[in-house]
Formats: C-alpha cells, structure tokens, sequence
C-alpha cells in the first residue's frame, strides 16, 4: 500500500508557521505498522528547542481513554458490570437529588428517578457536572464553591464534596461532559483496592510498555515536558500569537506528585506512549483487554436521538459517545469522508487520537496549546491522514 502524509507535514507547519500552536507531532498507524511520524516546530520556542518524537505532554482528557481502560478490565474480572448501579461501592452516590428544569437555586430538586450506573458514568450520562465549560449554570457555581477539581485533595475527598450538591438530569436522559471519569477512577480505586495510580500502572503502563506515562514527569525527565501556550485572543482560535503558560493550571502542575490522582485529566505522556495505546486497540497488537471489551468502547451507547453537546458551542452533529470517547455516527464536512465508526477524544490543551475500526487506522497527534480541543488543526490532521492513507470513503 502507497503512503503520502507531505500534505500532513506541511499543513502542520502552516499552523507553526503561522504561530497558531508552536509545535506539533502527528503519527498515524495501519494496524500494528507505524507509516506515519513527524515534528513540526518546537517544543519550547523561547529556548527554541525543536520538538522530537520523545517529549512529553499533558494529555488531560486523553486520561479518559485509559480510566475507561481500567474500569472494562474489573468488568471483564467479573468484579462490576456495566448497569450495576456505582453506588455499591460508592455510597457518595446514593440518594442523589436532580435540579427541576429551570431551578434558579441549589434547593431546587427532585428525587433522582434512578440510580447512576458504570455505563452512564463512562458515557457521560450520569447527570454530573464538570465545573470546568458550564460557565454561569448554577452547578459551575457551586463545584467550584467546593473546588471539585482541587488538585491537592485526593478522589474520596472529592467524591465526599460531590455528594451534597445535585444532578443536572436524571441519569441516563442526557449526554453532559462531567466529572465523572474522575468519579471511575475512584470506583476503580475501591474495587481493586489498589491507589489509582498504582493500578494504571501495574495494569496498563507495564504491560503496553508505557514507560514515559504517569500523574507527574520525574525530575530526571523535568527537561523534556513540552512548554505550554495559550493563544494571544481566547476569542479567536486563528487569531496568530502564543502566550507562554507557566503557571497553568497552577505554579509547578505536572513535575511533583500531587494528591488528586485525576482519572479524567491527570495524566502526562509521550507520543511513543500513545502510539503503544493505539497499539492496543488495533488489530494484532499487545492488549490488555478483550476483543468483545474494545468493540464494546469503541460502540455508541447514547440512546436514540441523543448526541454530545458541549456548552457555548453546541451540539456536535452525529457524534454519539461509547465508553470512553467520541463515536462518528455519520461523517460531517469536518469529518473525513470514510471515518464512520471513528473512536475519538482529545485533551484541552491539544492532544488528540482517533481510531478507525474499519479501517484498521489509528492516528496521534500531540501539541500544547490551551483551549484546543477539536481545534481546525486536529481536523486537518485528521482528513489530511486518511487521505495520506488511501481512504477516501
């Protein structure tokens, strides 16, 4: 098969050039064949230090994939199933109250007509909320009243803040980006009896050979974590200019140990790591989980007539969502034509994968910039890697 990925290359070095991201590296496999790999730009364009294929990123929501991971493993033991209601393990959980429709105040609640379940917690329908994109609803308010996202406290305080303050919805009738993957990484945490991250890494990172993954990037490797940027206008993503973050989320985020083992965006890696993820979802490679397992995250599990949505932006047309990420239910303009059943999610700050069980294709790409999740470069990539590829439907 004849592989061209010059149009990836030189599209990447567009969004460089134009200083919309300061580097990027994008990968792309055909099975277990790795046909595609190449940096563009820098990884610190101060000290302008160029982007190699061994730097590491914060992936943040790219956690979610392997927090799912680890939960469809305890399910395939027999120790959870996907409808048992989570607040066995997690009595957090029970008696949850859900704001009526229009609710102005934290008070105004119904009983929850059903308990939440592993399923709507790895689909986002449980009913939680993130405190992190909802910005104005009463729910925003109160999570970051209690500061959810704390990164110095651990996951049972976190589940021990969540439990006073009420759903959105009824669990299972809506699709809302959430907390709740952090919320799995605690359920992992009491079903397995193992601390998150020794979990992950016993379980997943050992086994697929990720060496370069964890919740903090060890002194000795302080030199290879990639320099974060934001864009010049947080109003316009094309807008050209990048302002160094230092200080994001907060002064020394990713080189020290912290309490919050976030199973929803903790985690930092390197595209050598990602790829061996990918690995694990084609066909032929090293896994950790069962075919039936990995058809099963890669399904949509949203009922009829339901579809993400995120605030601010919208509905995202015929994306329906499995356990763990994004499903393409029938491509768009922004979609390649011959990515139906694509699997896909990505971290705020750029970070980006798709799998294609189809066509046996996965694809990585890796950058630092703020507020890019499903940003034009991640679609260019995208279409342009299929094309590079042969797939035109």
């Amino acid at each position: 098969m004849q592989y061209d990925f010059g149009e990836v290359n030189s599209a990447m070095q567009k969004y460089v050039d134009r200083q919309i991201i300061a580097g990027v590296s994008t990968a792309v496999l055909h099975g277990q064949e790795l046909v595609h790999l190449h940096c563009n730009g820098w990884a610190d364009r101060e000290h302008q230090i160029a982007l190699r294929d061994d730097h590491l990123f914060r992936i943040y929501s790219n956690t979610k994939l392997i927090t799912s991971m680890a939960v469809m493993q305890l399910i395939e033991q027999g120790k959870l199933a996907l409808d048992d209601p989570a607040d066995y393990w997690l009595p957090q959980l029970r008696n949850r109250r859900v704001l009526r429709p229009g609710a102005t105040s934290l008070d105004d609640t119904e009983p929850a007509q059903s308990a939440i379940t592993v399923r709507q917690l790895l689909n986002h329908t449980s009913g939680l909320s993130y405190g992190l994109l909802d910005h104005g609803s009463l729910l925003y308010k109160a999570y970051n009243e209690v500061r959810i996202l704390n990164a110095f406290t651990t996951l049972e305080d976190m589940m021990n803040l969540l439990q006073p303050l009420p759903l959105s919805f009824h669990p299972g009738q809506s699709w809302q980006y959430s907390i709740a993957t952090d919320v799995l990484a605690r359920l992992v945490e009491v079903v397995s009896g193992k601390r998150f991250d020794q979990y992950l890494q016993l379980n997943i990172f050992n086994p697929l050979g990720m060496d370069d993954t964890g919740f903090f990037v060890p002194e000795a490797k302080h030199d290879r974590l990639a320099a974060y940027y934001g864009g010049s206008d947080p109003q316009n993503i094309l807008q050209r200019g990048l302002r160094r973050l230092d200080k994001s989320p907060y002064p020394g985020a990713f080189l020290q140990p912290v309490a919050r083992l976030s199973g929803g965006g903790g985690l930092v890696s390197s595209m050598h790591d990602m790829l061996a993820l990918m690995r694990s979802f084609l066909s032929g490679g090293e896994t950790v989980l069962k075919p039936e397992s990995i058809t099963l995250m890669m399904q949509n599990h949203l009922p009829a007539g339901q579809g993400i949505s995120f605030p601010g932006v919208g509905d995202v047309p015929n994306k329906g969502f499995g356990l763990g990420g994004a499903v393409t239910l029938y491509p768009t303009e922004s979609d390649p034509p011959g990515s139906r059943d694509e699997f896909e999610w990505g971290g705020i700050a750029g970070t980006h994968w798709w799998i294609s069980p189809r066509h046996n294709l996965a694809g990585v790409l890796m950058t630092q910039r703020l507020m890019s999740f499903w940003h034009p470069f991640s679609f260019d990539f995208k279409r342009l890697a299929y094309r590079g590829a042969g797939i035109q439907r």
